[in-house]
C-alpha cells in the first residue's frame, strides 16, 4: 500500500513539475514581451513582475516533490560518502525527518498567510488587483503535497532501515552516486535518440 501511494505521488509530482515548467515559460514570455514593449514602444503591459512572482512561488512548491522522489535535492555530502552503509542509511532518515520538520513549519506559516488573506479579502496592491488567496492556495497545496509525500518517503525509509535493506533505502532517499547520475543521463540521451521526430 505504501509503494502504491508513492507511485501515485510520483505520478502527481510529474504533472506538477510539467505544469511548473509551463508556468516558468509563461512568466519568461510575459517578462520578455513587457521588456520589449517598454524598450520599443515605451509602454508596459503591467503586472509581469507580479505574475512572475506568483509563478515562481507556485512552480517551486509543486516541483519540490519531484525533486525529492528523484533525489535531485542538494545535500552536503563531504563526509557522508565515507560512512559505512548503515550510517548513511540512518543519516538519510535523519535528513528526511529534519526536512519534514522544516516544511511543516513553513506550511504552518503559509496556512496562516492564506487564512489571513481569506479573512481580510486581501488583493494585491497592483493594477491587477489579484485576490491573494488564489496564488497562496496553490502555493500551500504544493507545500502540503510535498509534506505528505515526504511523510510517505520517511515512513518507507524507516521500514527499510528496520529491515536493514540499505540498498533499497539508498535508492529511495540516499544521495545518487556519480555513476548513477551518468547512467541516468545516458539513459535519457538514448531515449531522446529513439524518439520519432
Amino acid at each position: 500500500m505504501l509503494d502504491r501511494a508513492l507511485r501515485a505521488a510520483g505520478a502527481i509530482a510529474r504533472v506538477g513539475v510539467w505544469a511548473s515548467g509551463a508556468l516558468f515559460l509563461v512568466a519568461a514570455l510575459v517578462i520578455a514581451v513587457d521588456v520589449t514593449a517598454r524598450k520599443a514602444f515605451a509602454l508596459s503591459i503591467g503586472g509581469s513582475d507580479e505574475l512572475s512572482g506568483y509563478c515562481l512561488a507556485m512552480g517551486a512548491a509543486w516541483s519540490y516533490t519531484f525533486a525529492l522522489l528523484h533525489r535531485a535535492n542538494i545535500r552536503v555530502d563531504a563526509l557522508y560518502k565515507y560512512f559505512p552503509r548503515p550510517a548513511k542509511a540512518a543519516l538519510d532518515v535523519v535528513a528526511l525527518v529534519a526536512l519534514a520538520c522544516f516544511v511543516a513549519v513553513v506550511g504552518t506559516y503559509a496556512f496562516e498567510v492564506l487564512a489571513s488573506s481569506v479573512r481580510l479579502g486581501s488583493h494585491a496592491n497592483t493594477p491587477l488587483q489579484t485576490p491573494l488567496w488564489i496564488p497562496q492556495a496553490i502555493w500551500l497545496a504544493g507545500l502540503a503535497f510535498f509534506l505528505v509525500t515526504l511523510f510517505l518517503v520517511t515512513l518507507k525509509s524507516l521500514v527499510l532501515l528496520a529491515g536493514k535493506d540499505y540498498a533499497a533505502l539508498e535508492r529511495l532517499a540516499g544521495l545518487p552516486s556519480a555513476s548513477e547520475e551518468v547512467e541516468e543521463e545516458l539513459a535519457g540521451a538514448k531515449a531522446r535518440m529513439v524518439e520519432p521526430t
